[in-house]
């Protein structure tokens, strides 16, 4: 594998040309995820200004832990999905800027430093995203991506993004080679608190998945650019948040059906969700013939959410069809 050398922007410390973490706020939604916050807190400033929205209400003591914090903010979120609580988070808010931060992710102050330099500098950057990383050092499939297409439809579905990179709809970069994005993923996101409110913030008709796909199509219809920093590097604890893999997964396909539905043709929103899904449920096939019983029944859950457009997080449904 191909080694790279370690960026500037993994220092604990801004750089001198990077100002320091002024009139921000950290967003965290979190779902009995009190471990993750815990050491995601412990490489950030322990008085940086925080709100975490706690979708399981408390069930895991994580209240005792964000107000034990000296800027610590406590919402509940009663289970609303990841927009909605990011979205309360954001509109409580009385900083200038915002950092969406995932539970799972682990980004430094310099990291969090670049991103609210990028909004707090451009008024043409909507929001500033750092790369996530595999724990094998690549970035991550899916740290953004492109507007979907009926060719970028038919791409994905049939895997040729792994040969042709920037045809599919989710973008791998290079590590630290610029890449143009329509969009990029909220995991760790800095945005202009009065940018997000302007452009409605993120879309509350997806309860997972997709709604950083309509900010950013909402940010190109004002003129307006997402941008991935692929010199800033996140990584991740495997724990992760949130509920069951399956779930997940065919909450994927549900809120990506739900997108092409919503701001697509309907035409073109149907055949793109067939693509996508036979896509799918070839590759749950594969993994069957593989044996891999495990990664097949992921495939199934997205095709199943896909083609139903129905997605449920405890037996709750949570994306229906309508």
């Amino acid at each position: 594998m191909t080694q790279h050398p370690a960026p500037a922007t993994r220092s604990d410390e801004p750089t001198d040309d990077r100002p320091p973490l002024q009139d921000v706020e950290a967003v965290v939604v979190a779902y009995r995820s009190r471990a993750q916050v815990e050491q995601m807190l412990t490489g950030l400033p322990a008085d940086l200004p925080l709100v975490v929205v706690d979708n399981s209400d408390g069930s895991d003591g994580l209240e005792e832990v964000v107000l034990a914090r000296r800027n610590g903010r406590y919402l509940r979120g009663g289970g609303v999905g990841f927009a909605r609580a990011a979205n309360l988070g954001a509109r409580t808010s009385t900083a200038e800027h915002l950092v969406f931060i995932n539970p799972d992710t682990r980004p430094t102050t310099a990291d969090l430093a670049t991103l609210v330099s990028d909004v707090a500098t451009d008024p043409r950057c909507s929001a500033s995203g750092g790369t996530l990383l595999e724990p094998d050092g690549r970035s991550q499939l899916g740290v953004g991506g492109w507007e979907p297409s009926v060719r970028r439809a038919a791409v994905h579905a049939a895997g040729l993004h792994k040969l042709f990179p920037g045809a599919g709809i989710y973008a791998r970069p290079e590590l630290g080679v610029p890449v143009r994005l329509d969009w990029v993923t909220g995991a760790c996101l800095a945005v202009r608190r009065q940018t997000f409110l302007d452009l409605g913030c993120f879309d509350e008709d997806f309860y997972v998945y997709n709604e950083d796909m309509a900010y950013g199509r909402a940010s190109r219809r004002r003129g307006l650019t997402a941008r991935l920093r692929t010199d800033v590097l996140i990584s991740g604890d495997s724990g992760g948040s949130g509920a069951p893999s399956l779930e997940m997964m065919r909450l994927r396909g549900a809120s990506m059906a739900r997108y092409l539905r919503k701001y697509h043709p309907r035409l073109q929103a149907e055949l793109m969700t067939v693509l996508i899904g036979l896509g799918y449920a070839v590759r749950t096939l594969e993994q069957r013939l593989r044996r891999d019983r495990r990664l097949a029944d992921e495939h199934w859950a997205y095709a199943l959410g896909a083609f139903t457009r129905r997605a449920f997080v405890g037996g709750r449904e949570v994306t229906s069809a309508h």
